[in-house]
């Protein structure tokens, strides 16, 4: 496995589910990030919001990306999305360039804030993408009712977003990332914004989704509990510009709760985190 400047990327953790998703079996390489940099170029002086980034990602892992805000943890997931483009290094999705792996609809993105269209209706929301390149109404509606269900909103299809709690309203955008099946899940901080007891229950949800699903999850994130819970691996990153201090491979089970943060693991696993973000803070440009 490739490293930075001394700082271990490590394997993938025996832990991590052995699902088959698609024609990828667990273990394959779904994301191959190799001496990634990138600087935005302003008016008075350049960022430097990333530098030598070297990471993969392989199917069926649950990876969260954690540090503090403005390390580029945001950027680095637009890098992968297609969204952002690198000044340097090599990012390989599926074996594609992100640019061909997007056309190819090998992601689903959610976004930090739900995104709806308030006078269209959940269903309508979630139908929208298939609407718009020309699939069936009676395939979209299909697509659309089993993924509501999936995030537990059978019943709410006609109801509008305005009429939906924050959470409720964050599940109908992550239905509309999964209604095209992809291989894998890009999620930027979805449930920051939410109050603690709707957050709890939508990592449990989002858990639950991924153990049924078997898809891969990129993850970013604020929340230690919530990187804690959550990942088979935890990428710590350093203040900017970013770069990956650690790779802590999850030793708690693969079925788990909010109950499992808990656990004498989770405890340890949340120290090594922050041990990671504080060592983030001394690294020198």
């Amino acid at each position: 496995m490739p490293s930075d400047g001394g700082v271990r990327v490590a394997d993938r953790p025996p832990s991590a589910p052995r699902i088959e998703v698609g024609k990828q079996v667990a273990g394959d390489v779904v994301i191959d990030i190799q001496n990634l940099s990138l600087t935005f170029r302003t008016a008075d002086a350049p960022i430097h919001a990333l530098s030598q980034i070297n990471l993969q990602v392989h199917s069926g892992e649950f990876v969260s990306l954690i540090g503090p805000s403005g390390c580029g943890k945001t950027t680095l997931m637009r890098i992968v999305a297609d969204l952002e483009k690198p000044t340097a290094g090599e990012v390989k999705v599926n074996g594609m360039s992100p640019a061909e792996a997007r056309l190819k609809r090998a992601y689903g993105y959610v976004f930090q804030a739900p995104a709806l269209y308030p006078w269209r209706s959940v269903l309508g929301n979630v139908t929208l993408p298939h609407e718009i390149i020309g699939i069936s109404r009676s395939e979209r509606e299909e697509k659309a009712r089993r993924y509501l269900d999936l995030v537990g909103l059978k019943g709410f299809e006609r109801k509008y977003p305005w009429q939906l709690s924050g959470g409720m309203q964050q599940r109908v955008s992550i239905a509309r990332a999964l209604s095209f099946d992809p291989a894998m899940l890009l999620m930027d901080e979805p449930f920051g914004a939410l109050d603690e007891i709707t957050r709890d229950r939508m990592n449990e949800e989002l858990l639950s989704i991924w153990r049924k699903t078997g898809k891969t999850v990129i993850f970013v994130t604020h929340s230690i509990d919530e990187a804690v819970l959550l990942s088979t691996r935890i990428v710590v990153m350093s203040a900017r510009p970013g770069r990956i201090v650690e790779v802590i491979d999850s030793t708690l089970p693969a079925e788990r709760n909010i109950e499992t943060r808990d656990s004498p693991a989770a405890v340890d696993l949340a120290h090594r985190v922050r041990l990671g973000l504080k060592a983030g803070h001394s690294y020198d440009d």
